[in-house]
């Protein structure tokens, strides 16, 4: 019997793009011509939710709850306002879909939306709005609107509700499967009765024999198990497993066999070669090969990794496919001003990886000792730049996400050259490590083929702490670095690290006081805190005794097995700083503050900083060497020049000149130089033109200089040069 794929991502992971893991695996499918269907149900229940008709039977089932004297006095009111949310729920969430763009004329005018409790924050906000336009403005205000909505929804409906995660409570550190278990032994909720409507219209139309259940977060566990349990009962001969980013991490000591009630396999890691060998063996009964597979085998559960069938290598998983999934349907939203985060949010962006696992793979707090960060492999920039150009044929979007651990700076520069080379406008941000080879040229490069964005991790901003991560970075390159990016319009988004072990209280102030300076040099525009976590396949989780960490219990649970509960040899409370980096840093983003003294964001005593007032400014103005490698690769960006021959006399002598003008996207610019000389450079730069098909190293473009003139270095560092090398001269 031939196997039938219905591939799906349980509710909620993002609003305004499908998480791309069932695209992956369907585009992996299809170079098998195996037939699957994918859906995205998170966004298939919220568009059902949040419509006229998903409003109108909320608000009839929340009825009894309004009624009682406990509710707030913010769910009464909106529930009052229940006709005006019914109106204009469906136009709102046609303007978020991109599609009804005049209603921002509308929302602004701040009478057409109900505004509840979420919009009392909008005074704070208004002055960041000054740089925002009609649409951002609305965006947000529709945003907060939705948020009212779910404020209710979570009051009187559902606690476990949120956009981008689900009864996430119930997936974290879930070392046993009881609670979960309880859960789903409860009547389903209101949202719950949403999804298996629509699971059950999906499973009927599509008919599958085996059912994929993608589960990138613990907030997409209560819903994956819910959608199983309800083929389960009503399906009970269509097999389902699961694979995904959460039983990656959590689930590889798996041992409750109660989890087989609901599925028949999980798989770990790269799914291609566990799923073809599911179909295998659901195709035929005697071929009993599994990779990285738990299930269930006379009552026990066991781990099966007996198939002789290698990982695919990343140039034969095919392009991602994103054919059955709602597009158009997604939602744009605007949360927070945190830039970084709305790109998150808003906008449509097709998935890419350039790079299988972490080239790096050394960072002590990272899962280093797993396949998806350990096994590394990157793809070739004319691959890439093939699925580039096959998606935006299929979804019409041009916008690419590269969800790299950290893209590798040398396939960043051959993919830039490649998108220039085929002349494609594409848009693109990606993951980094703040890199030394981000080189000021490369940054512009970057630029230039279309990327509007980099975020990388900082993590704790003390050189001690950096070594001891092993993130093979200092302070002072990750300042240089973000000012290159920067310079070259890019923005950078810092990854920020608190208390991780044997940080010091005064550590955590220097680090407040780099961030704070990096800000303030204007180097960085975006930045986010997180505590640091210990997790149990990191180097501080197999080894904590190097770290100055105990577990507080070396018990594997028999569900999940990832965060670890430990102490500090520091004995720190490190949760206490969480609101005052984050507030310090929200204000610094805006610009603002500071001269504000650290002291003031907490309230409680700290130690003045030790960092230099001026470190960042001091590490930013040492000028860059004039050392080029030889074998560094030479390009031009801009056009061909128009010349015009001119003869310059000085005391009776008279020789010929060359007057070179170029026209880039901006300004027309000139550049004179001997005849001899601009003749040269009009032919070297038709030769190391981006669009041409040999790349030219410094070596040879002296040594084609050298062979018709002489002194090179002269020439190279003289004004035209210079000139040339502001306009897209680049040294890569």
């Amino acid at each position: 019997m031939k196997t039938k794929l219905f591939v799906i991502t349980p509710p909620f992971t993002q609003l305004n793009t499908p998480y791309p893991a069932t695209a992956y695996i369907k585009g992996f499918l299809n170079t098998k011509n195996i037939e699957s269907v994918q859906a995205d149900l998170g966004i298939d229940v919220i568009l059902e939710l949040f419509s006229k008709k998903g409003l109108q039977d909320l608000f009839q089932v929340s009825e009894f709850q309004v009624s009682g004297s406990e509710i707030s006095e913010n769910s009464k009111r909106i529930f009052a306002l229940q006709d005006e949310y019914i109106k204009t729920i469906d136009p709102v969430i046609q303007f978020l879909q991109g599609k009804n763009p005049t209603l921002a004329l509308q929302i602004c005018q701040e009478d057409f939306l109900p505004e509840a409790s979420r919009f009392a924050q909008l005074e704070e906000l208004d002055w960041a709005f000054g740089s925002m336009g009609t649409q951002d403005k609305a965006k947000h205000l529709a945003t907060l609107y939705l948020e009212d909505i779910s404020d209710f929804i979570v009051e009187c409906v559902d606690e476990n509700f949120g956009f981008s995660r689900y009864a996430e409570r119930l997936g974290r550190s879930a070392n046993s499967f009881d609670e979960l278990y309880e859960a789903l032994q409860q009547e389903p909720t209101y949202i719950d009765s949403i999804l298996i409507s629509l699971l059950k219209a999906k499973i009927e139309a599509v008919k599958p024999t085996l059912f994929l259940i993608s589960v990138p977060f613990p907030g997409n566990l209560y819903s994956a198990f819910r959608s199983a349990q309800w083929v389960k009962q009503n399906h009970p001969e269509i097999k389902i497993s699961m694979g995904g980013g959460f039983p990656n991490t959590e689930l590889r000591s798996l041992s409750d066999k109660r989890v087989f009630e609901f599925f028949d396999f999980i798989t770990l890691d790269d799914g291609e070669v566990p799923i073809e060998e599911l179909i295998s063996n659901l195709e035929n009964s005697d071929h009993n090969s599994y990779k990285r597979t738990f299930l269930l085998e006379n009552g026990q559960v066991v781990y099966k990794n007996n198939s002789l069938k290698h990982d695919y290598k990343q140039s034969q998983v095919g392009t991602p496919d994103y054919s059955d999934l709602p597009l158009d349907k997604y939602i744009s939203v605007i949360e927070i001003v945190n830039p970084m985060h709305r790109m998150w949010s808003d906008g449509r962006w097709n998935k890419l990886t350039m790079a299988h696992g972490c080239y790096w793979g050394k960072c002590t707090f990272c899962d280093i000792s797993l396949d998806y960060i350990k096994v590394y492999e990157p793809v070739a920039a004319s691959l890439l730049c093939d699925r580039i150009e096959e998606l935006i044929e299929k979804t019409g979007q041009n916008g690419f996400h590269f969800v790299d651990e950290a893209a590798p700076p040398a396939l960043m520069r051959a993919l830039a050259l490649e998108i220039l080379k085929r002349k494609l406008a594409v848009t693109w941000w990606t993951n980094i490590r703040f890199e030394k080879s981000f080189s000021k040229d490369l940054c512009l490069l970057l630029k230039a083929s279309g990327c509007i964005a980099v975020s990388g991790g900082l993590e704790v901003a003390s050189d001690r702490l950096l070594k001891l991560i092993d993130k093979g970075v200092t302070v002072e390159q990750v300042a240089k670095v973000t000012r290159n990016f920067t310079e070259a319009g890019i923005m950078v988004h810092a990854y920020l690290m608190y208390g991780y072990p044997t940080q010091t209280i005064q550590e955590t102030v220097d680090s407040l006081e780099m961030v704070r300076q990096l800000f303030e040099a204007g180097v960085l525009q975006s930045g986010f805190w997180h505590q640091f976590a210990l997790t149990a396949h990191s180097p501080v989780g197999l080894y904590p005794e190097q770290f100055g960490v105990t577990k507080k219990t070396e018990a594997i649970g028999t569900f999940a097995n990832n965060d670890i509960e430990y102490t500090d040899a520091t004995g720190i409370n490190h949760d206490k700083f969480s609101f005052g980096l984050k507030k310090s840093l929200f204000n610094f983003m805006h610009g603002i503050c500071f001269d504000y003294e650290l002291q003031d964001w907490f309230d409680f005593k700290i130690p003045k900083t030790k960092i230099h007032p001026d470190f960042i400014f001091n590490a930013l103005e040492e000028q860059n060497d004039f050392n080029t490698k030889p074998n560094a690769k030479v390009v031009w960006l801009g056009g061909k020049p128009s010349a015009d021959i001119f003869t310059k006399s000085k005391k009776g002598r008279s020789w010929e000149m060359m007057s070179l003008t170029f026209h880039d996207k901006k300004e027309s610019f000139n550049i004179q130089t001997s005849k001899e000389e601009g003749e040269w450079l009009t032919s070297i730069l038709s030769k190391i033109a981006v669009s041409g098909s040999k790349n030219y190293t410094f070596q040879e473009v002296k040594n084609d200089f050298e062979t018709e003139l002489e002194d090179f270095e002269l020439f190279w560092y003289s004004k035209p040069v210079n000139t040339l090398r502001e306009f897209g001269l680049l040294v890569l």
